[in-house]
């Protein structure tokens, strides 16, 4: 046997490779940590000084992502106007945020009773909106109507209820505080829309067809008043939850839907809106990769997207009669 073989060797705890690996290692992931710490800080620095003192109003307020949306802003020094359907609920957040927060730093938040579904009511709503501050700087378009039916079980009514809530309601909103931040040569406009406003899926018709509308408004009205130092954003996504996503019975719907478990939560759009807010992004998809291609697929490869469509509600049929 020959023993300078072994006297030779360099044992694997001395190798200089495993050394450096050791060494390194720690180090990457301690600065990685840092880093994204340190990115995280930073966001949260700029979502307070960004929105100080802004004049913010939030639609549908009591929803889960109206509600994380005020909690930020209220916690940023915003002045809030909060919109929602039922005076008691706004009032319970009022009281809620006011709670939890330093009254030296905050404002009270200001109440509006607004419901996109009663235009009647409309003209008084955008009125208020206005005379809580003479002025706004920011207005967040959050509330939506969701129906999910074959057309043909859909009343003309519905079709109607759903566009005013989703369509008609929202520009009446943005027609009406227009000229004030035209005036200003300031002011944002940012839509939170389904990826409905991108691409229409079976059993949605009037549902997609109210959120192509007003996709298409808000997409016209950015070219039309940037001039004007005012802007519009638009962020759409696939569906808000706090809980869990249940499984399809479908073969093809994941193609389309993949998503995490639970959806992309409110504190994640949230965090976007803030982003979109400070970089004055025109437009953001918040979708995992197949949603993405599907829109891509819809796009140069209509045939295709068609057939999967109609492949889809066969295989939802099959396994309903099963």
């Amino acid at each position: 046997m020959d023993l300078n073989y072994f006297s030779n060797e360099i044992p694997p705890e001395m190798d200089p490779t495993w050394t450096t690996t050791i060494l390194v290692v720690p180090c990457v992931v301690v600065l990685t940590a840092g880093f994204f710490y340190l990115y995280g800080a930073i966001i949260s620095l700029l979502s307070k000084t960004s929105v100080r003192n802004k004049v913010v109003v939030i639609t549908d307020a009591l929803s889960g992502l109206g509600k994380e949306c005020a909690g930020v802003f209220h916690r940023g020094g915003s002045r809030l106007i909060l919109c929602g359907k039922s005076w008691e609920k706004l009032e319970g957040l009022a009281d809620e945020l006011e709670n939890a927060s330093d009254p030296t730093v905050t404002f009270p938040p200001k109440l509006v009773l607004l419901d996109f579904g009663d235009m009647d009511s409309m003209a008084a709503a955008v009125a208020e909106v206005l005379d809580c501050y003479g002025c706004l700087d920011i207005l967040i378009f959050n509330s939506s109507m969701k129906v999910k039916a074959p057309a043909q079980s859909l009343s003309l009514e519905t079709d109607k209820l759903l566009m005013d809530s989703n369509y008609f309601g929202p520009i009446t909103l943005a027609k009406g505080v227009l000229p004030s931040m035209v005036s200003r040569r300031s002011g944002h406009l940012l839509l939170v829309n389904s990826i409905q406003g991108k691409i229409a899926v079976p059993f949605r018709t009037a549902y997609a067809a109210s959120k192509h509308a007003v996709q298409a408004f808000f997409d016209c009205l950015r070219a039309e008043v940037e001039e004007f130092g005012v802007s519009v954003s638009t962020i759409n996504h696939t569906f808000i939850s706090c809980s869990a996503a249940p499984a399809s019975t479908s073969l093809l719907w994941p193609l389309l839907f993949s998503r995490k478990p639970g959806g992309v939560s409110p504190d994640e759009v949230t965090a976007e809106i803030i982003r979109t807010l400070n970089n004055k992004r025109k437009e953001v998809l918040i979708a995992p990769s197949l949603p993405k291609m599907a829109i891509y697929a819809r796009s140069f490869f209509p045939n295709v997207f068609f057939a999967v469509m109609a492949a889809g509600v066969k295989n939802s049929a099959a396994s309903e009669n099963m």
